[in-house]
């Protein structure tokens, strides 16, 4: 794999300050999304993004993230890619992530890329057939980096991803445009042998490809680091930035 299955650091984290000031849609009359919708002097016309989060799914940091994207002139859509079951901030340590990966809280609800897929897809063309999305883009934090770097071949023409999870090799060589990946300095995840073998693979497809190593920060910390700790928040920061540049340039 380029990077490892989930683990317990995926669902630690701080909840962030602000207030969000997108709304609440349906995808295909069957998915919980939040569309962020961009100021009319600075919208990039045809230019959307997708969002496929965290394990802890559609909440305040993702939404503030997501209005922060339509700030910068996209249309913005974050999606429940879990059918209401996202796994709460800070479970305790006892919690099995795994059995919620295959089976999902009530054993009937599965989190897999069998039922996961066909989500992202119905975001997909919700953005391009209902938003008029004519160049997406499309963003993964842990556990939807996977489905960012599966779906460029359902119309994701830019990608950025941070602290990626579960993405296999197969994959990352099959990506069709340009990635960009933010990285924690600790990550069992996503460490650094998991890194080099990432720029390999993506060396070897010929796509623009771009790979940020941020220091004394961990796994999660573009959307969970604290702002209160000079360094994390500093991370998080121009981990967002570096996004927003990577889709400014390779986008529009």
């Amino acid at each position: 794999m380029a990077s490892n299955p989930p683990g317990r650091c995926c669902t630690i984290g701080v909840k962030h300050e602000g207030t969000a000031t997108g709304k609440t849609v349906r995808v295909a009359d069957k998915h919980d999304a939040y569309l962020a919708t961009p100021p009319a002097d600075k919208e990039h016309k045809g230019a959307g993004i997708l969002i496929i989060p965290d394990v802890i799914g559609i909440w305040q940091n993702s939404k503030l993230i997501a209005d922060q994207f339509a700030a910068n002139g996209y249309l913005t859509l974050l999606l429940d890619v879990f059918n209401g079951d996202p796994i709460p901030l800070n479970r305790p340590e006892g919690f099995n992530l795994m059995e919620w990966l295959t089976k999902g809280s009530d054993g009937n609800n599965p989190h897999t890329k069998e039922a996961v897929d066909p989500i992202v897809l119905d975001g997909i063309k919700a953005l391009k057939e209902e938003y008029g999305i004519t160049k997406l883009g499309a963003v993964g934090y842990c556990f939807g980096a996977k489905y960012v770097v599966r779906h460029y071949k359902n119309g994701i023409a830019v990608g950025y991803v941070a602290h990626p999870s579960f993405v296999d090799e197969d994959e990352l060589a099959a990506i069709s445009g340009p990635l960009a990946i933010s990285a924690a300095e600790t990550d069992s995840i996503f460490p650094a042998e998991k890194r080099h073998k990432s720029e390999e693979i993506l060396k070897e497809a010929g796509h623009p490809y771009q790979i940020n190593l941020f220091s004394q920060v961990q796994h999660g910390f573009a959307v969970r680091g604290d702002p209160a700790v000079k360094v994390e928040k500093f991370a998080k920061e121009q981990a967002f930035f570096q996004a927003v540049t990577w889709f400014d340039e390779y986008l529009l």
